[in-house]
């Protein structure tokens, strides 16, 4: 069931200023995101199409897939698209003591890095996370990154094409865009984006990966 908005109002993004809810329009640029891979099919999938359309993406990885997925996660790295921690274990923030989290957290950024790459992106799983666990990400150079747009494709109750309408009807130049490359959504997601990819494609949209040059 839809819990929350497709759409993060904007009264949500003031009351939390220091989380990164879309990007700055300049060029038409819109941000593809994926969350909870690297899987296998599924996450290849996703890398054929987004070459297919010369996009860039950020995939938020969990630290026990990239494990179980060496070379799968290799790839997301070497077609050039960027990488965000989001957990090892795909911790829920609220009911997790903020000092296991930031270990768990610490235990995907070492699994990352034993890959010659380092990242200052995290999501919180699920978008749930205290106030004392973000503040200390943040202290650590972590953005943390949430979203412009859900497009709900895990949810078992909404249709592929209610999953397309989420993205077409509320997304603007900047927009961050949740997708999953999970077996869970992988019905809608693998159905909606070519149709999202093209449509932006031919309204003269490129996609990027999200960057923060601070990283260390």
């Amino acid at each position: 069931m839809q819990m929350v908005p497709v759409k993060t109002p904007s009264v949500v993004k003031k009351m939390f200023p220091n989380y990164v809810w879309s990007m700055p329009p300049s060029d038409p640029v819109i941000y593809l995101t994926f969350d909870d891979g690297p899987t296998p099919e599924i996450t290849d999938w996703t890398l054929k199409l987004l070459k297919k359309f010369d996009a860039k993406a950020t995939f938020f990885c969990i630290g026990n897939n990239i494990e179980k997925y060496p070379e799968l996660f290799r790839d997301i790295i070497s077609q050039g698209h960027a990488i965000g921690n989001h957990t090892h274990n795909h911790l829920k923030g609220w009911k997790t003591p903020t000092e296991n989290y930031l270990q768990n957290i610490s235990k995907a950024e070492f699994t990352i890095s034993s890959h010659f790459y380092k990242t200052n992106l995290f999501r919180p799983p699920y978008g749930r996370i205290k106030p004392k666990q973000a503040q200390q990400l943040i202290a650590l150079g972590y953005h943390i990154i949430m979203w412009d747009i859900l497009t709900f494709d895990w949810d078992k109750d909404i249709s592929d094409e209610k999953c397309l309408k989420n993205v077409i009807e509320n997304t603007s130049n900047g927009s961050i865009i949740v997708f999953h490359d999970s077996i869970k959504a992988s019905k809608n997601m693998m159905s909606v984006l070519p149709k999202v990819l093209e449509h932006y494609s031919k309204l003269g949209y490129t996609f990027k990966a999200l960057e923060f040059k601070d990283i260390a």
